[in-house]
């Protein structure tokens, strides 16, 4: 059932949102030079790696770094519009075709980098890797990038146990209201 909600969610997503695709996709490209898709592999359901798409919002030569790692080098890797759709989580619009192949969910554990061990190994042992990703998550409206990876996992594995369609319902809610208050998004 959850398959099919996040599937009809998605295509409705991405036909309500297309004029805005267009309209960052040209931003993007006229902001800084390089590709307006941003493609990261990433561990997913059953621990299996895919491709995940955001706007692009880091220049092209940032590394491919967590968010906490990236912050320890001390680059200052966003490009101009990037820090906006980093703020207003804009950039991760394009994972709504994600969601429509089936390798992430709307509500689910952010996917981790492979780079992420010892996150992905606490999610294949405490069996939160059965859960697809999501675009937002219960660690996203409870710290986001202020969480470390333990935390992290231990809300992964609270959302595993407490899973519902009213959870995910108030987890979508509260995710927008931290898009607009900024909240533990760095």
């Amino acid at each position: 059932m959850k398959r099919l909600a996040d599937f009809l969610a998605a295509l409705v997503g991405l036909a309500v949102f297309a004029p805005l695709w267009l309209v960052l996709a040209i931003l993007i490209r006229l902001d800084s030079p390089g590709p307006v898709l941003f493609r990261q592999i990433r561990v997913g359901w059953q621990g299996r790696e895919f491709v995940l798409f955001k706007f692009r919002s880091m220049r092209t030569d940032t590394p491919n770094l967590s968010t906490a790692e990236l912050q320890a080098t001390g680059l200052e890797p966003y490009t101009g519009l990037g820090k906006w759709l980093r703020r207003t989580s804009l950039d991760e619009l394009p994972q709504l075709w994600n969601v429509l192949r089936g390798e992430m969910s709307l509500v689910g554990p952010r996917p981790a980098l492979p780079s992420q061990t010892a996150l992905n190994l606490g999610r294949k042992e405490h069996g939160v890797e059965a859960l697809r990703p999501g675009i937002t998550g219960w660690a996203q409206i409870n710290g986001r990038d202020d969480l470390t990876d333990e935390e992290k996992l231990s809300r992964d594995m609270e959302y595993l146990l407490r899973q519902s369609l009213i959870l995910d319902v108030s987890i979508i809610g509260r995710t927008i209201v931290t898009i607009f208050t900024g909240k533990g998004n760095k």
